[in-house]
């Protein structure tokens, strides 16, 4: 597996599932339930924004390195 793919996996996996993780107690804090749907909206959609970031960082590192 390629480095940028090991990268962007567990860049996904880790902030979706602690962001999630925060908004779950957040919202059992102020009262509501525990929503799974929410949950998985919340991990997956910032955890695919986080990945694609990191993405965009790992490629810019990369190619700046091969100019030098």
């Amino acid at each position: 597996m390629k480095p940028i793919t090991k990268t962007m996996i567990k860049t996904f996996l880790f902030t979706g599932l602690i962001y999630a993780g925060l908004m779950a107690g957040y919202d059992y804090s102020e009262g509501n339930g525990f929503q799974l749907w929410k949950f998985i909206f919340h991990a997956s959609f910032f955890g695919l924004f986080m990945a694609l970031m990191a993405r965009y960082s790992y490629k810019k590192n990369e190619s700046s390195k091969n100019n030098k």
